[in-house]
């Protein structure tokens, strides 16, 4: 069984920061081997990627809405990801979620990115007050 626990959401005022990060183990899966991501999901709406890392953490894509604002990094020897976001907007206002073991591509703000991911984490929220 593969668990993915993420933490760091919080409330915080537009322009300020906040970084999430996220672990993921379980049998069968080694944290180094598995490229990792970061997608969004509003009420109501799909499930947005924002970011993803390769397993050798050499090549990070983002989603166009957080290029210049958010970087995504991790440390295989902690098992941990982790996605430092800056200057916040209100529209970043939303639940994070992170998933492990899909493909990660320029494309991962495409709505399909999602669903080459098959383990997932429940979510941590993300408020960005005005």
């Amino acid at each position: 069984q593969v668990q993915v626990v993420e933490s760091g959401g919080g409330l915080v005022l537009a322009g300020g920061s906040l970084r999430l990060s996220c672990t993921a183990s379980g049998s069968g899966l080694t944290f180094g081997d598995i490229n990792m991501a970061w997608f969004r999901q509003a009420p109501g709406k799909g499930r947005e990627g924002v970011s993803c890392l390769d397993w050798t953490g050499r090549s990070a894509y983002y989603a166009d809405s957080v290029k210049g604002r958010f970087t995504i990094s991790r440390d295989n020897a902690k098992g941990t990801l982790y996605l430092q976001m800056n200057s916040l907007r209100p529209e970043d206002t939303t639940m994070y979620y992170c998933a492990a073991g899909g493909f990660c591509r320029p494309t991962i703000g495409d709505s399909s990115a999602a669903k080459t991911y098959a383990y997932w984490g429940q979510g941590t929220q993300v408020t960005v007050s005005s």
